[in-house]
């Protein structure tokens, strides 16, 4: 092959760019899995809009993820959540970062699945734990044995998030490392639908 040709071939970001075309690629899982660390550094390399849902719930309602849940309860900020992300997913491609029970919410695991691409970063309990215990801001962690909580959280939701489209382990690995098999992860995809395609 010409070096011509070599530089012309596209890289893994473009690949990935064309795969998801004017669909949206969602985060979905546990805190602490790295959603918005890895989706924010995603979102720069495929050259497009980045948003965290958690980040956009404070914005429109004013309020923290832990006010809003002790002042009006779970029930309540998931009905906010769904709402919000039904907006968001009316414009694409962005990326977007969601909160960790968005997904268990049937309505709007629907309404992602119709609007993009959804991809579980799965982390093992202590990884997650190893992360989510370095800081105090997560409600649902505010019990009297928090990785006790958050296991129990993991065998009520992994079920549910392998519902995902595509599935990628969260480690203690470089960011560049977790990008990459996210992209990997997006290509993929339709190297698998191609396939399928010619059987």
């Amino acid at each position: 092959m010409t070096e011509a040709a070599t530089s012309a071939a596209p890289t893994l970001s473009e690949k990935a760019r064309a795969v998801l075309g004017k669909r949206n690629l969602v985060f979905v899982g546990l805190m602490g899995a790295g959603k918005s660390v890895i989706g924010r550094l995603v979102a720069q390399s495929l050259s497009i809009p980045f948003v965290d849902t958690d980040a956009e719930i404070e914005k429109v309602s004013r309020m923290t993820i832990s006010e809003l849940f002790a002042a009006y309860g779970e029930a309540e900020f998931r009905s906010l959540e769904t709402r919000v992300i039904e907006r968001l997913l009316r414009n694409g491609p962005r990326v977007i970062s969601t909160g960790g029970g968005a997904f268990i919410n049937e309505n709007t695991r629907r309404q992602i699945k119709n609007g993009g691409i959804s991809i579980w970063l799965k982390a093992d309990l202590d990884v997650l734990w190893e992360r989510v215990s370095k800081r105090d801001h997560r409600p649902l962690l505010k019990t009297e044995n928090p990785k006790q909580t958050l296991e129990n959280l993991m065998i009520q939701r992994y079920p549910v998030y392998a519902d995902a489209d595509l599935t990628v382990q969260s480690g203690n690995v470089r960011k560049d490392v977790m990008v990459n098999e996210v992209l990997s992860a997006i290509v993929g995809m339709a190297d698998h639908s191609s396939e399928s395609e010619l059987r």
